[in-house]
């Protein structure tokens, strides 16, 4: 797990996007459409991964009853600040996704992990954990969505250079990039933040998030392994593939469309 590269990148986290709130709305529309069609009557979510609460926030504000979670302190604390701006009531809680029947015992209609936040688990045997616990804190008709990267066309050798963004802020201007060094089915995350005033610049290398290159074939596998007995792959719902695994297709609307 990558718990103190995510402490450390927590205060620049929503320069990651070229405008976090417009993503925070449609991130929470998109979510909501497909949890319309596979989850209908979902009322009780728990995001198992929420960082600063992208998504858990987006979908509070559309009348969920959200309770969060994430291995990174920091990243809770920003997400509980931003939720209770906005006067939401979310549960929040430091916490690992392998364990998440344990963070919050009690039931849940769906659980969610987005933002490839599963490939940072580095086995199998760690996915394949996780995704029971999704399985046992889930109602019988509810399931649990992940989204994640497809690394069918990364090429997993040598040093890759990933440029985000540059913001306008206050103080000058915020740059980012990162590096991806690959060893094998992994590679490890370096972000580099340049805070530039107009005069001198200050840069940061932020270490420590690794990620292991699992395909969504692998991941479809590890769910239906952990109980899940229906699983599909959404290639275009959301701004990374979603897997939706359902604990009991009869409870699904046919007729529906996910938009």
């Amino acid at each position: 797990m990558s718990e103190s590269y995510y402490n450390n990148l927590a205060p620049y986290y929503k320069y990651v996007y070229r405008d976090w709130e417009s993503s925070v709305a449609r991130q929470a529309g998109q979510l909501d459409a497909v949890i319309r069609h596979y989850f209908p009557g979902t009322t009780r979510i728990l995001d198992a991964a929420c960082g600063i609460g992208t998504q858990a926030i987006g979908l509070a504000q559309l009348g969920y009853r959200l309770s969060a979670a994430d291995i990174s302190p920091a990243a809770v604390v920003a997400a509980h600040a931003d939720a209770g701006e906005r006067g939401l009531e979310i549960e929040f809680a430091v916490g690992d996704m392998r364990h998440a029947d344990e963070t919050f015992p009690s039931l849940f209609d769906l659980v969610i992990a987005c933002d490839n936040a599963v490939p940072h688990l580095l086995t199998d045997v760690d996915i394949l954990q996780a995704f029971e616990a999704f399985h046992r804190c889930t109602t019988s008709q509810g399931g649990c969505i992940i989204s994640v990267r497809d690394y069918t066309d990364v090429q997993p050798n040598g040093v890759h250079f990933n440029p985000r963004i540059v913001h306008d802020t206050p103080d000058g201007k915020l740059v980012l990039f990162d590096l991806w060094a690959f060893e094998g089915e992994y590679y490890d995350l370096t972000t580099y933040v340049i805070e530039d005033d107009g005069e001198w610049a200050s840069v940061q290398a932020l270490r420590g998030g690794r990620y292991y290159c699992v395909p969504l074939s692998r991941l479809e596998v590890l769910l239906r392994e952990a109980g899940f007995k229906q699983v599909e792959i959404l290639k275009d719902a959301f701004f990374q593939p979603l897997l939706v695994g359902i604990k009991d297709p009869g409870f699904r609307i046919q007729d529906q469309r996910v938009k």
